[in-house]
């Protein structure tokens, strides 16, 4: 029956006209499938939404004894066990502390000690701080664009800067009769905790604690500060205010200063 149909010519066209079509519609409905998919794959692994704010606490508060280092990135974050041989690897006394999870994310602590006590030298701190942030950047790639070093160390800037002058913030308060604390908001970059300290201590304002928290673009710093073992009062207060907003406001900054 088969060869009596493809031998007439009527039946021959009708068949591949057929044929043609159903050809047709399969190739568009394989195209939709394959562009769908594209669009879940690309919507899943680039929304932007979808990328958490990398955070780097560093404590000096807490313990007595040792340097606290607390970071989360979601919960993207595996045993760490390369941070803390890079942190080894500056000479300091690495341990792991707690690991908490609090809303799908984790947060792990180190206890960090140098010459079997807490880390006080500005330019320790600051190594600390970076090569924190340059193993999440390593290990973790999609956090570039969430941080002001990705600029500098990362695969891609991130799309969005901060205004230098908008997002600094430079306050000064009582903190008990013998000190003050002096709170820091400001854009991130390399070199930041260096140049903060070095306009502190110009001033001739002693640093007796801190805590620096880089999150993503901005750093968030506290630091108990006193002048002469009492609290600074409100002329020396405001002469520190206005250095640090001076310096810290600076488009760029000297090389030499990390």
């Amino acid at each position: 029956m088969c060869s009596s149909i493809s031998s007439n010519p009527v039946f021959l066209c009708a068949d591949i006209c057929i044929y043609i079509c159903f050809c047709y519609h399969l190739t568009r409905i394989c195209c939709q499938s394959v562009d769908s998919a594209n669009v879940l794959g690309a919507s899943s692994t680039t929304s932007d939404e979808a990328v958490p704010v990398p955070l780097v606490m560093i404590d000096q508060d807490s313990d007595r004894d040792a340097t606290i280092v607390q970071l989360s990135f979601g919960d993207r974050l595996g045993a760490l066990l390369d941070t803390m041989k890079a942190l080894k690897d500056l000479g300091l006394d690495v341990t792991k502390g707690t690991v908490a999870t609090d809303s799908a994310v984790t947060q792990t602590k180190f206890h960090i000690m140098r010459f079997g006590r807490k880390v006080e030298d500005p330019d320790m701190l600051e190594r600390i701080r970076l090569t924190i942030i340059n193993n999440i950047l390593q290990y973790h790639p999609e956090s570039s664009e969430k941080l002001a070093m990705g600029e500098f160390f990362g695969i891609k800037p991130p799309e969005k800067k901060v205004d230098i002058d908008i997002a600094t913030h430079v306050v000064v308060e009582d903190d008990g009769p013998k000190r003050s604390m002096l709170y820091i908001e400001t854009a991130d970059r390399p070199g930041l905790l260096l140049e903060i300290m070095k306009i502190i201590t110009d001033t001739n304002v002693d640093v007796e604690s801190a805590e620096i928290d880089t999150e993503g673009l901005v750093v968030k710093d506290k630091f108990h500060v006193s002048y002469r073992g009492a609290k600074l009062n409100s002329s020396l207060s405001q002469v520190l205010i206005n250095c640090l907003r001076y310096y810290l406001r600076r488009p760029e900054t000297d090389e030499d200063s990390y």
